[in-house]
Parts: C-alpha cells; sequence; structure tokens
C-alpha cells in the first residue's frame, strides 16, 4: 500500500499481490479523512485495510469497512481509475513521471520477480476461496467494472476477450461505456453517449467514431476536436479467482 496526497486528493493505492489488484481510492468521505494501513489479515484471499482511528477493518476490493465499529454505516471510499500496463509504454507516454522510490529505508530485494515469482509462475492458491468458476481459469486476468452500481450485479470482463477486442462497447448499470485496449494490453474504460460509437482505434493516442471524429486519448478522459469530453471510468485487473471469490454473482463476458 502507499498512502499519499496527489493535486491535493488525499489517496491510497491497495496492491494485494494475491488476487493480482492495484486499486486506487480517496480516502475522505462525508469530511472525514480515514488514515488507513494494511491489516495483514486476508479475506477470500484479498487483503483487509484497517482504519487507524477505530481499528475496523476493511475491505480492500469494496473499499468499505466489514468489521468493527464503522462496519454497516454506508461508509464507502470513492474510487478513482488505474491502468495496468509496462513501465515502457507509460514512460513512452508519460516522459516527466515521478516513481516510487525503491529507496524505502528497509533491507529488502524489491527487484522485479523477486517475490511471490513461484505465486505468479503456476496456478496454484496460497489460501482458498469458499467458490469455484472453471469459466476461467483462477490467475486469469480479467477487467473489473468499478463504475456499476453497488445495486446492480458486478461485471468483469476477461483481459484475453479484450486483446481480441480492442475496441469494445457495452452498457451496463445505466452506464454506456467503451474499452480501448492499446498496444501494451493496457485497458482504459470511458464513457460513451448513445450517439458516439467508435469504429477505429490506432491502439496509441486517436479512436475515430462513426461520424469520422478522432477523439484523443488521455488518461483522464478522450476528448474531440470541439471540445467534447468522455471522462475516464473506473476499472481494475484482477485474478479471476479473487474476483470472483469477492463478488460470486459476477457477470463474466469472455
Amino acid at each position: 500500500m502507499f498512502v499519499d496526497t496527489i493535486a491535493g486528493v488525499p489517496l491510497i493505492g491497495v496492491y494485494c499481490t494475491l488476487c493480482g489488484t492495484v486499486i486506487l481510492y480517496e480516502t475522505s468521505v462525508g469530511g472525514t479523512d480515514y488514515d488507513l494501513g494494511t491489516s495483514g489479515f486476508l479475506y477470500r484471499s484479498n487483503k483487509l485495510m484497517y482504519d487507524r482511528a477505530t481499528q475496523s477493518l476493511w475491505s480492500t476490493m469494496a473499499g468499505k469497512p466489514v468489521i468493527g465499529p464503522l462496519a454497516d454505516h454506508g461508509i464507502e471510499l470513492p474510487i478513482r481509475s488505474i491502468v495496468t500496463t509496462s513501465w515502457s509504454e507509460w514512460r513512452r507516454r508519460h516522459p516527466d513521471t515521478q516513481v516510487l522510490s525503491l529507496e524505502t529505508g528497509h533491507d529488502r530485494n524489491y527487484e522485479e520477480g523477486v517475490a511471490y515469482r513461484d505465486y505468479f509462475g503456476s496456478e496454484h492458491r496460497m489460501f482458498e476461496t469458499p467458490f469455484d468458476d472453471d469459466r476461467l481459469n483462477d490467475k486469469d486476468e480479467v477487467l473489473a467494472l468499478r463504475f456499476i452500481p453497488a445495486a446492480e450485479t458486478p461485471v468483469a470482463i476477461s483481459a484475453s476477450f479484450l486483446k481480441r477486442n480492442r475496441i469494445y462497447e457495452n452498457n451496463f448499470g445505466g452506464q454506456s461505456f467503451v474499452i480501448l485496449t492499446d498496444a501494451g494490453r493496457a485497458n482504459r474504460v470511458y464513457e460513451r453517449p448513445a450517439d458516439v460509437g467508435f469504429v477505429a482505434w490506432d491502439k496509441r493516442h486517436t479512436a475515430t467514431d462513426h461520424h469520422g471524429v478522432e477523439w484523443t486519448l488521455t488518461e483522464s478522459a478522450l476528448t474531440a476536436p470541439d471540445g467534447r469530453t468522455l471522462k475516464r471510468l473506473p476499472a481494475h485487473r484482477a485474478f479471476w479467482f479473487g474476483w470472483h471469490g469477492a463478488f460470486p454473482d459476477t457477470v463474466l463476458i469472455k
């Protein structure tokens, strides 16, 4: 987990190695700033956070307290968009990026692949979950759509499906959207009005709609030459078994 304030917004980035998720949350809800840390506890192979004020345990996947004084109080952290990509591709797009330092003050080897190499290289789980679903292999990656209203059925889309369908359009929970998958297999989700459909995508910067309008891709929005913008919608990658363990009624698109 990292905790930071970026552009005046207090944030946490939560990495759960076991279920293959990196999720970015705001930590301020209803005027209260929650000071969160990693508890060391797991629920269905997904790490639990805690807040230092009440020691309540929070679900990483759901972004809300599930055990302790804050549970069942309707508190839910706002989620931000994030993308899983390679360092080379990110640096090409954003050459001035600042990166978290590996010089943490702790004597540990943070080189790529040093920790959890065997875990990532096999289909074995470290811990079991109460649900099995063979529609995908346990550690196949899915893109979890995080803008679906809580009252609606969760939705996940196979990363392999999106690799084959670099432009994917649909509507769930009353929200129409388009997912653009770039040359490095990174997935970005944007809102899409009913009168806009995309027919071409250069897998880098430009998506063309059925009117011939060329939209420019940024991390926050798709932008048309006339100033129209289609904002980015939150989504993140996860191992199938980890996401399904948290949301067993998930609709899977593959």
